[in-house]
């Protein structure tokens, strides 16, 4: 329980706090443009695909329970030559999976990529299986790579007569470089006569230094900030020998990022971070602790021996409220900045978790000029 104490401190006394642990805002650092943007069309592309894995150790699908594995089993061995119609065949060491990877941009016929496999039956473990050949299909339905190898699972299960053990998750796994890409995806980079830049966090005043910096490098207005989050470049105008030479320069130069005032608060960890340009309007401050005690102190009375009676339980109960001094009622002057006032209550002996309490009354009461994401 908390409750706030009515003893006055002074402001000159939270300055000395907050003198031998002040936080120095850190000063803004320029910042490639490619660490800023996403160049329009440079993209990678989702793929999945429906395959089987073979080779487990008895932790595969039940086929009862998952009929599609067997059908899928059933398709491959007929592929191969193999007449299984109208069989009976219960194996547990295949499991059908679903398998995705992510198509790079600019990937060519023969590169390989990495997949990931995941079990979507009841196998309890890919540990140790091989992915049969599958096919990768992009959303246009067409097949763009071919995943097989052997799975490396991110987990371990281990079981006995009576207990059982996992660690990690045994059912989802890697195949580094397990697919070749097959075809490529259709884009004529060298043809473009002009680009957008997209800003991966969209603000009028990076997008104007964007542009400034741009037409500053080349000496020419060939950039033109279209929005908060978009940039366009003509590329016939930088004088380059092609797109890709124009990208080449433009993704080196160096713009100091707008960053907005925020807030970010993990009540969990009791971790809080915040920008340089947060800011408090003048406000008071109170926190302090009460400590509720309760203890049980029963007293048994016996009767006199040899006398008739019974043993009675006497309760005894020691209630007390005890107010932990807290740090008072602080005046913070306008203008000060969050970064010290938390150092401030860092000097004073805040725990995190009273401090967060503290930042969600200050942005309440209307003081806390800055975007407050609680996580």
């Amino acid at each position: 329980m908390r409750a706030f104490l009515r003893a006055f401190v002074s402001t000159a006394a939270l300055s000395l706090a907050l003198s031998p642990v002040g936080l120095a805002p850190a000063e803004a650092a320029p910042v490639r443009l490619k660490d800023l943007v996403e160049f329009d069309g440079v993209r990678s592309n989702d793929l999945l695909g429906y395959g089987l894995v073979v080779g487990l150790n008895g932790t595969g699908d039940g086929l009862r329970n998952a009929p599609f594995t067997e059908e899928i089993m059933t398709n491959i061995l007929e592929r191969l030559g193999v007449n299984v119609t109208g069989e009976q065949f219960r194996p547990r060491n295949v499991a059908a999976v679903l398998v995705t990877a992510q198509l790079p941009p600019f990937a060519r016929a023969g590169a390989p990529i990495d997949v990931t496999v995941s079990a979507i039956g009841d196998a309890s473990s890919l540990l140790g299986g091989t992915l049969v050949m599958t096919p990768l299909n992009a959303a246009d339905g067409q097949i763009y790579a071919v995943a097989q190898g052997t799975i490396i699972a991110g987990g371990i299960s281990a079981e006995g007569e009576a207990a059982r053990v996992t660690q990690g998750v045994p059912t989802a796994g890697v195949i580094p470089a397990g697919a070749t890409v097959e075809r490529e995806v259709a884009f004529e980079f060298s043809q473009l006569d002009s680009m957008r830049l997209a800003l991966r966090t969209p603000d009028f005043t990076t997008a104007a230094r964007i542009e400034a910096a741009i037409n500053g490098s080349f000496g020419r207005p060939v950039a033109l900030m279209l929005d908060a989050g978009t940039v366009e470049i003509d590329i016939t105008g930088t004088g380059a020998a092609s797109p890709a030479h124009a990208v080449g320069r433009i993704e080196n130069i160096l713009v100091e990022p707008e960053i907005r005032a925020r807030v970010v608060v993990d009540q969990r960890s009791g971790t809080i971070v915040m920008g340089e340009d947060v800011r408090i309007s003048r406000v008071a401050v109170s926190q302090g602790n009460l400590t509720l005690r309760i203890e049980e102190a029963p007293i048994v009375v016996q009767p006199n021996p040899f006398s008739p009676g019974e043993v009675v339980v006497v309760p005894r109960t020691n209630a007390a409220i005890q107010e932990d001094p807290g740090t008072g009622l602080v005046e913070l002057p306008g203008g000060t900045s969050l970064s010290e006032v938390v150092a401030g209550l860092n000097a004073l002996g805040v725990a995190p978790n009273d401090m967060i309490d503290i930042l969600k009354s200050i942005r309440a009461a209307g003081a806390l000029h800055a975007e407050f994401i609680v996580r």
